[in-house]
């Protein structure tokens, strides 16, 4: 019973960071002005290969091995997010 429990929280929990994700990258604004919606699937993309980056950075702190490559991979993912939110933005 507790690894029934454990799945439905986990799949709540992804599902809760998608849902923010979707509203952090602007999801009303092509459904109101009737436009496309590759912006915003993008966006969450992104934001997810951040999220991801960040969660790397975390398991430096928590892991006894790998410390070198949870450190630079984070760095690396969290870089490309913002690389790709400064193209979007068209500031780069």
């Amino acid at each position: 019973m507790n690894n029934i429990s454990s799945k439905a929280l986990s799949s709540f929990k992804y599902g809760y960071l998608i849902a923010f994700f979707a509203l952090l990258s602007g999801l009303f604004y092509p459904l109101i002005t009737n436009t496309s919606l590759n912006v915003v699937i993008s966006g969450i993309i992104i934001l997810f290969v951040g999220l991801l980056g960040g969660i790397l950075l975390y398991k430096v702190t928590t892991s006894e091995t790998k410390r070198e490559i949870f450190f630079v991979s984070g760095f690396i993912l969290i870089g490309i997010s913002l690389y790709f939110i400064y193209e979007f933005a068209g500031r780069y």
